[in-house]
């Protein structure tokens, strides 16, 4: 488990967190009962830094509230954009549309009431793509703490583990979805042989409402299910029932900051724990259930695709938590890369090579890998390449010119 520069302890034991948001629960946190690596040893090698370092608990933490604008989910916008996309899709053949169904929180919420959303900007990037965002700010994986119904016929949860429910029709969705009826329309029009993918993130809140990190298979359904690991998995199990095609993509929780009442600088997602774990035990264990569950799943934590951390943070987060519109497009360009390379759009050297700089990062710019490079090091990638085979990744004109010319002798 990675561990930060030791703080003053004393400081932060009684240091509320001066991010604006609801009360959450004061509830005795509960210890997670397996290790977040399922390696008390194993080293995370994407850690921003392997110096030794501490973790600081800090109770009661609170979540920062999204302006009335840009935290709705249902927006008139939003909903109109995803009825339009569907409503072209019927005179398309559905084997040409990538239809992929996005669950989460405020992450793929935030910015849907102008459509710039991260669903909307990946789309933007996804040829023939059609998003069915059931996203809802303020939600969980975990089952929520107010209720131990686990019976998903009785079950009215926008929890993850519910909405998989609701749209596998295990669950009552009129009742699951009552105080969202543009989000229960569009999941409506989602018809679950067709998926295609399945992008789903969540941590944030389980980490704010102090989800235990897991269960053993001993302990009652309340348990597991209050708990995020086997959640999860639970809830790709009931997605995969109904969509045995699709493909799964897990999207860790994102790197954040907390800072207190005056705004003096706390500690950051790798530091700070909620007396369970930090957030990037949560992110962690995101990966954990990608392994088991042979989900691909993408780093929005360490620092794989981008050099988020401290001195980066003010120009992708709003509030040191939610992403910003340059974060949203930061992150839609690294997720696009990985439906892109699976839909053969762009080789696997453009998913495995792209490093966004987040200081010099123009939201316009098409990323293009070193066609040197790709022929050295990504051979298969560039014979597909040089033959025009990817729509997105098309060669140079002298690339182009010069294999032409040893075709030709």
């Amino acid at each position: 488990m990675k561990k930060h520069t030791k703080f003053f302890i004393s400081l932060f034991m009684t240091a509320t967190l001066a991010l604006t948001g609801c009360s959450l629960s004061k509830e005795q946190p509960q210890e997670a009962t397996e290790y977040v690596n399922d390696d008390a040893t194993e080293a995370e090698s994407t850690d921003a830094s392997s110096e030794d370092k501490s973790t600081v608990v800090v109770k009661d933490l609170f979540e920062p509230l999204l302006e009335e604008g840009e935290s709705a989910a249902n927006t008139a916008s939003t909903q109109e954009s995803a009825s339009n996309e569907a409503s072209e899709s019927t005179s398309i053949d559905r084997d040409e549309v990538v239809e992929i169904v996005y669950f989460g929180d405020s992450q793929l919420a935030n910015g849907s009431s102008d459509v710039t959303d991260l669903t909307a900007l990946i789309m933007n990037r996804v040829p023939n793509c059609i998003p069915y965002n059931l996203s809802i700010g303020g939600t969980t994986c975990t089952l929520e703490k107010s209720t131990n119904d686990t019976n998903p016929e009785t079950m009215a949860s926008t929890s993850f583990l519910g909405m998989a429910y609701a749209l596998a029709g295990k669950a009552n969705r009129e009742t699951t979805l009552a105080q969202y009826p543009n989000t229960l329309e569009k999941m409506n029009m989602v018809k679950p042989e067709e998926v295609d993918y399945y992008i789903i993130e969540y941590g944030a809140n389980d980490f704010f409402n102090e989800a235990p990190l897991d269960s053993t298979i001993y302990e009652t359904e309340t348990v597991q299910y209050h708990s995020f690991y086997n959640a999860y998995c639970k809830g790709i199990d009931v997605l995969r029932e109904i969509s045995p095609n699709a493909q799964f993509i897990l999207i860790t929780p994102f790197y954040g900051i907390y800072v207190d009442p005056d705004g003096t600088y706390i500690g950051d997602s790798y530091i700070v724990s909620n007396g369970v774990g930090t957030l990037a035990d949560y992110a962690k264990k995101v990966q954990n259930v990608a392994e088991d569950k042979e989900c691909t799943c993408i780093d929005t934590m360490f620092m794989k695709h981008c050099d988020l951390y401290l001195d980066t943070a003010s120009e992708y987060l709003m509030d040191n938590l939610h992403l910003s519109l340059k974060g949203r497009q930061v992150f839609s360009r690294i997720i696009a890369h990985y439906i892109n390379f699976a839909e053969h759009n762009e080789p696997y050297a453009y998913l495995e090579t792209d490093f966004i700089k987040i200081s010099e990062f123009d939201p316009d710019e098409y990323y293009r890998y070193d066609e040197g490079q790709m022929k050295e090091y990504f051979p298969e990638s560039w014979e597909k390449y040089i033959r025009g085979e990817f729509p997105l990744a098309q060669p140079s004109e002298e690339a182009a010119a010069e294999y032409k010319a040893q075709q030709d002798n």
